[in-house]
């Protein structure tokens, strides 16, 4: 499966899937890694990697509409048959996630649908959680439709909150649940393992 990684900061998760696609357990290769940041640690790591990288924002371009054309675009030139959001902090445009429909996922750091939305992201999740009281949180891998965080949850897991957590210290904790649970859905929609069926999604097999 060719694969293309959105990423617009340093790319921990793409670092994550690459290491899992290089050691055997998805079947697949990433293709290209897309930025709306030029200097996006992610497309260091893309360079160093030899993997082709491409910059796109928004405001090359007149209207959303253009945006989504090259980024169908350079999608194409590189036969890409589904897209990771590995930390990308942009709106996909929707003409984008028509095209390639129950072929984009996303990770969030929490336990979606609570503490997603428009700004929820990074360090901002992990304050709302402290800051709510709750006792447990994780993160979430769900597919991208066109309202931020609210596409079907294809995987979740938790990690408990403690009480000296700070937002740094929850965000470590989360962060490990990340690269586990994003290298095993992308390894399940690999291998033909994820049924969507409207609004829900689920692995049809254990891993």
């Amino acid at each position: 499966m060719n694969i293309a990684v959105f990423a617009s900061g340093r790319g921990s998760n793409f670092l994550a899937i690459l290491d899992a696609i290089d050691a055997g357990f998805i079947p697949a290769q990433i293709v290209v890694l897309i930025s709306n940041k030029s200097d996006a640690g992610a497309m260091e790591s893309a360079r160093a990697h030899r993997i082709p990288v491409r910059h796109l924002t928004q405001k090359m371009f007149e209207s959303e509409e253009a945006l989504a054309d090259a980024m169908l675009s350079e999608l194409a030139k590189h036969h890409t048959e589904f897209i990771v959001l590995a930390g990308y902090l942009k709106k996909i445009p929707a003409k984008v996630i028509r095209q390639y429909q129950n072929r984009i996922i996303n990770i969030h750091p929490a336990l979606l649908p609570s503490f997603g939305g428009e700004g929820m992201y990074g360090h901002r999740v992990h304050e709302s959680v402290i800051a709510s009281g709750e006792k447990i949180s994780g993160a979430t891998v769900h597919l991208v439709d066109e309202e931020f965080d609210r596409g079907p949850i294809v995987l979740q897991q938790t990690v408990a909150v403690d009480a000296d957590d700070t937002p740094e210290s929850l965000a470590a904790k989360v962060l490990k649940v990340e690269h586990k649970i994003f290298p095993l859905v992308l390894k399940a929609f690999a291998e033909g393992r994820v049924k969507v069926e409207g609004r829900k999604a689920w692995i049809m097999s254990s891993f």
